[in-house]
């Protein structure tokens, strides 16, 4: 059973996750935590040594809420193949899945971490290396499985394949258009069917 301690925590990362992914952590102002969560300043540091540690906790949240959800999404039934459209299938609703947490968190923090806060920068930058080593795995199986070929090693086109996508959910939310997205996705469907499908 949780402590009051641990759901006063637990409700703060919560609350305050789709913040700092709007707002960034910079553009995050404490009035603005307070305001969210109903908390004093003096709550919030008793729970988090300070902003930045409060920060990295919401994306931690964000980043495992993703993470867990493209894990669901490969453990889908079926082949490789299935499993890497499954995959294309929820990035095409990407940004209904990331609404409820401000935005992509890869991107907005990632972006916004770059030259004012290390700790999420490279906190962004282990995510998505996490994302590509899953890729990977299902496009190893798929060549395993003589399901899939591919000319370059797994890990490789993984990286290249997340990068579209990345590509896609950038230009999408800087133009507030979703046909970047769309688009993008079924171009790498057909790419996935004419150049890796055995």
């Amino acid at each position: 059973m949780t402590t009051k301690a641990e759901r006063t925590t637990a409700y703060i990362i919560e609350t305050v996750a789709p913040i700092f992914n709007k707002l960034g952590y910079v553009g995050t102002s404490m009035s603005d935590l307070t305001k969210a969560t109903g908390l004093t300043k003096g709550a919030l540091y008793g729970n988090f040594e300070n902003k930045e540690a409060l920060a990295l906790s919401a994306f931690e949240y964000s980043s495992k809420k993703l993470l867990s959800k493209i894990d669901e999404v490969l453990a889908t039934e079926g082949t490789s193949l299935d499993k890497i459209f499954a995959l294309t299938d929820f990035y095409r609703h990407y940004d209904v899945f990331t609404a409820d947490l401000g935005g992509c968190p890869v991107l907005n923090t990632g972006v916004d971490a770059q030259h004012n806060n290390k700790p999420l920068a490279d906190a962004s930058r282990e995510t998505i290396k996490e994302i590509e080593r899953k890729i990977a795995s299902v496009l190893e199986k798929g060549v395993e499985n003589k399901e899939l070929k591919i000319a370059v090693p797994p890990l490789q086109f993984a990286k290249q394949f997340y990068t579209m996508i990345q590509g896609a959910v950038a230009m999408s939310t800087i133009t507030r258009d979703r046909k970047y997205l769309v688009n993008t996705i079924a171009y790498l469907d057909l790419l996935v069917k004419k150049e890796i499908k055995r």
